[in-house]
Parts: C-alpha cells; sequence; structure tokens
C-alpha cells in the first residue's frame, strides 16, 4: 500500500509533466470510446447494421491530445504565477482569462488538428471550423466557468491538470460528437439506404 501511495505521490511530483500528458491523451481516447459506442448503439437501432469501431479516429484523439497536453501542463502553471493569490477575485481573474486564452486556442487546435490529421485541406478545416467553432465554445462557457472555480479555489496547481481532465472526459464526449457528427449522420443515411429492399429490382423481376 506504502509503495502504491510512493508511486502516485511520484507521478504528482517528479513525473508531473508527464502524467498530464498522458491522462490529456488517454482522456481524449476514452471519450471517443464512449461517443464511438452511442454512434454504434444508435446505428443499431435505427437500422439493423453493425458499425465498426473507427480506431484510427481514436487514435487521431490520443494524438491531438497529447500534442495539447503540453500547453495545459504549463499553461496553469503559468496562470499561477500571473495571477497569484486564493481570494475569490483571483479566481474570478483565472476564469476570465482562461476562458479567454485556453478555451479559444484548445477548441481550434482541436477541430483544425483532427481535420488535418483526416486528411482535409486547410480551406476544409476553415470551413468545419467556422460551422462549429461557436456551438463548441458557447458550451465551453456553461462547463469550465463552474469547473475552473473549484480548480482554482480548491486545489493545489499539481493536481489541476489532472482534475480538468476528468472533468473534460464528459466534455471530450462532447467534443467527439461534434466533431464526427456529420460523417455519423452521413453513415446512417447510408446503412439505412442500403437496408431498403430493392424495389426497382423486385418490380424488374415480375
Amino acid at each position: 500500500m506504502n509503495g502504491f501511495k510512493s508511486a502516485v505521490q511520484s507521478l504528482f511530483t517528479r513525473h508531473l509533466f508527464l502524467t498530464n500528458v498522458i491522462s490529456c491523451g488517454g482522456l481524449l481516447c476514452v471519450g471517443d470510446g464512449i461517443i464511438q459506442n452511442l454512434e454504434r448503439f444508435h446505428m443499431k437501432r435505427l437500422t439493423g447494421i453493425s458499425k465498426e469501431y473507427n480506431y484510427e479516429r481514436t487514435g487521431r484523439m490520443l494524438v491531438i491530445g497529447l500534442v495539447l497536453g503540453p500547453f495545459n501542463h504549463h499553461w496553469y502553471r503559468l496562470l499561477d504565477k500571473l495571477v497569484v493569490g486564493s481570494g475569490l477575485k483571483v479566481v474570478v481573474k483565472k476564469i476570465a482569462a482562461d476562458q479567454a486564452v485556453a478555451g479559444p486556442f484548445f477548441c481550434s487546435c482541436f477541430l483544425i488538428g483532427m481535420g488535418l490529421m483526416e486528411g482535409k485541406s486547410p480551406k476544409e478545416c476553415g470551413k468545419e471550423w467556422s460551422d462549429k467553432f461557436l456551438t463548441i465554445y458557447m458550451a465551453d462557457w456553461c462547463v469550465w466557468p463552474p469547473a475552473q472555480f473549484i480548480n482554482f479555489y480548491f486545489l493545489p496547481t499539481r493536481f489541476r491538470v489532472l482534475y480538468v481532465s476528468m472533468v473534460t472526459l464528459c466534455w471530450n464526449t462532447f467534443l467527439s460528437f461534434m466533431k464526427h457528427k456529420d460523417s455519423h449522420h452521413h453513415d446512417v443515411l447510408e446503412a439505412q439506404q442500403a437496408s431498403k429492399p430493392d424495389t426497382k429490382s423486385h418490380d424488374d423481376s415480375l
């Protein structure tokens, strides 16, 4: 038990950067896994066709999480240095800074980075960003200010990225839904079309 406790403490002290980066990427994978299984259930219920799990898509979520994890790690450390203290006014300032800087940056990098990894052109990535960014950012304001109040007001710096990653598990499911809802809708329509009887061939046979 003491060995386990020592290992956990080591993760949040000597190996904090690695812990934060891996947790960011790993929880994005979990969020995508949740939404993919919901999509598979949805397609099976509507069409009777089983949708294959897209491991490449989850891999892209892992990559974008590993890329953005270092930003999260350094951002919260920098924020504590720039905005010093623990009172209510300090917490409000940190939340405002987080929403003004980290929120737009993360959402934009997520949409554009995922699009590029899917093979989309910069123009196509820009179109997707313009279609989805505002919805995601408005949802960001509903989720993150209260979550970050707890983060900044109650938690020490070394636990903040992990806490944010845990909250992000739900947020990541929403992000994956927003990113992939168009392709899922297209897959469902194709499956419904494929499952319809070929009435023309049937009429010709008569």
